[in-house]
């Protein structure tokens, strides 16, 4: 596919925000040795170190795409993780140190990040950020060897039981049973009807379907597989078989790319049903493209709050996001990424308040927190309950161009009784 002029100008808009935002490496703490000198020794302020720990600093790492299928939505994360930084840091820090990132840009690639792993975890207290379900998945081994607390921008229920991967938010399961209850309770799917899945083979598109197939068996509904690669950007032949199948509605579980592709497609074969998504599978920048109209059909599930929410916090951050970035458009990441801050705040406050910062502490903090609130950047969260997802409960949007971050709010957060009543694969 072709890009526009439009969407080159907004990636490099995007790489010029992400130079604002601190995007490159900071290597700062590669020249620090841990607070107290070494692994779980007490430094002088009575708290045990361990990696990216300093006297004065604490170092989270980011592994994330800033030039592949998702680095819109990861540029926006960006600009939230330094918003939650620059906040905390005029404030004094987190246990009287200043926060600092180490970031890298595996850009998708799975064989990339393993790789880029070994040069990062020695310099990082925990993980602020790894994205994407196959970059965790090659690198969960790693994780748990090295007992990294890692945020995931990955929403794959299958990672639960990974005792150092968190997620924030709902899983990609719940997303679409949450979005396709939305469809059937507004009238525009009912039972026994046929749904179309597009979804990315691996673990995220796997995760969506895993939910699409649940919705449709309490549901007495069949589900029509539509499997495809990452690389993959015409979809005519999937919408095609979907078409004389008789599907009623569309979930999607891909790329923004296959995303423009299948909504194209939906309207100019004929088919014209509804479609649904998870919360990856849009970018703003889809409005600037041939597929903006088809798009008035799809309906994104998301833990994150979008954009141009009426939140006091999301208009907040809204407004300094535009003071510091006046030229780029915005998306719900930035809300998203701040609240992942929020949670690596109070995560260091509670192992601070144990005078213990080292992995093993870090651990134990944030798996002893529950109820907690980001103030509904995502929903409540709670990481007491090993293999359960922290939360059930999405924001459901559609896009729309006249509203900024290009998605607008169309039901606030809530959980259909079908989430409420499914077990994720590793819940206890």
């Amino acid at each position: 596919m072709r890009r526009s002029p439009k969407l080159m100008a907004l990636a490099m808009s995007g790489a010029l925000m992400l130079a604002a935002c601190g995007g490159g490496s900071s290597n700062s703490s590669a020249t620090s040795p841990p607070a107290g000198g070494s692994e779980g020794t007490t430094g002088a302020d009575g708290v045990k170190g361990g990696p990216g720990v300093t006297a004065d600093s604490i170092t989270l790492g980011v592994m994330t795409d800033l030039t592949g299928p998702f680095k819109e939505l990861a540029t926006g994360i960006q600009a939230g993780h330094k918003m939650w930084i620059d906040e905390v840091n005029k404030k004094g820090g987190v246990c009287g140190r200043q926060i600092k990132l180490e970031t890298l840009d595996h850009g998708y690639k799975a064989d990339q990040a393993t790789i880029q792993f070994p040069t990062i975890e020695p310099k990082v207290a925990g993980f602020m950020e790894i994205l994407g379900s196959p970059v965790i998945a090659a690198l969960l081994q790693d994780i748990n060897d090295k007992k990294v607390t890692t945020e995931a921008v990955s929403w794959a229920s299958t990672l639960l039981d990974q005792p150092y991967v968190t997620i924030v938010g709902t899983t990609y399961d719940l997303e679409m049973i949450n979005a396709l209850d939305y469809l059937m309770t507004t009238g525009k799917i009912k039972k026994g009807d046929k749904i179309g899945h597009i979804y990315i083979d691996g673990e995220y598109g796997g995760n969506g379907l895993l939910g699409s197939q649940y919705f449709a068996k309490q549901n007495g509904m069949t589900i029509v597989e539509g499997k495809v690669t990452a690389t993959d950007t015409d979809m005519k032949s999937i919408i095609t078989s979907f078409k004389s199948k008789g599907v009623k509605a569309i979930a999607l579980t891909d790329t923004p790319t296959q995303t423009a592709s299948a909504a194209s497609n939906n309207v100019a074969l004929g088919l014209n049903v509804p479609m649904v998504g998870n919360n990856p599978t849009f970018a703003p920048a889809l409005l600037a493209t041939p597929a903006a109209a088809a798009l008035s059909k799809l309906t994104i599930a998301a833990s994150a709050v979008p954009y141009d929410s009426p939140l006091a916090k999301a208009k907040e951050l809204a407004k300094a996001f535009e003071k510091a970035n006046p030229s780029v458009k915005p998306n719900y990441g930035v809300g998203f990424g701040y609240a992942m801050g929020v949670i690596w705040g109070q995560t260091l406050d509670k192992a601070c308040a144990s005078k213990d910062l080292t992995r093993d502490g870090i651990h134990t903090a944030l798996t002893s927190l529950s109820n907690l609130s980001t103030d509904k950047l995502v929903a409540n969260l709670d990481y007491t309950k090993p293999g359960s997802p922290p939360s059930r409960s999405v924001y459901l949007m559609t896009p729309d161009k006249a509203t900024p971050g290009g998605l607008k709010q169309i039901k606030a957060l809530s959980e259909s009784a079908d989430a409420k009543s499914y077990k994720a694969p590793k819940e206890q």
